[in-house]
């Protein structure tokens, strides 16, 4: 069989600007993460009964702290079902729609190598997802920025079906100070 590209031991180091822009960009998706956790966090306080006994409370505390483990794909599942539950929230379908498509995105450049084309300014994320598809589209700075660009207005919009709740998202336990 003929080898496609260069062996698999080959170490591309990416242009600084190209790196620093796709690790703002990844770091995107992780605040999109802690935006997701915590508006199925206020969604579900929302809709707890004021007369929980003490075993329903920590049932409840334990299935909220779960969601620290659990991925995007999960979390996405999981805040599309709370918002179903949750009346009068606009546009719901929508918003699952694009939390998916930045999922897929995700996935793409967290677990992708790099590899470099014959435009310097391009580089090309080898990668195969789950369903065997190949992503055949060299990306660039501009590019991964309108990624990030796209994923903090998605966030924002999941930041308003929190804030719908009346709840602003902290934690227990964060700092008031």
């Amino acid at each position: 069989m003929a080898r496609i590209g260069a062996p698999p031991e080959t170490h591309y180091t990416l242009p600084a600007d190209f790196a620093a822009t796709l690790g703002h960009c990844v770091a995107t998706f992780g605040w999109l993460e802690e935006i997701i956790k915590r508006t199925i966090y206020a969604l579900d306080k929302a809709r707890l009964a004021d007369d929980l006994t003490e075993r329903e409370l920590h049932a409840w505390l334990s299935r909220m702290s779960s969601l620290a483990d659990d991925s995007m794909g999960t979390l996405i599942e999981q805040l599309d079902a709370a918002m179903r539950r949750h009346p009068g929230l606009p546009d719901r379908d929508r918003l699952t729609q694009h939390l998916n498509e930045i999922k897929r995105q995700r996935n793409l450049l967290c677990h992708a190598s790099w590899r470099p084309t014959d435009d310097p300014a391009r580089w090309h994320p080898a990668f195969v997802n789950m369903k065997g598809e190949i992503f055949d589209h060299a990306l660039t700075v501009a590019e991964l920025e309108a990624i990030g660009r796209t994923t903090v207005e998605i966030g924002n919009r999941v930041l308003g079906v929190m804030r719908a709740t009346g709840i602003q998202g902290h934690w227990s336990g964060d700092d008031d100070g």
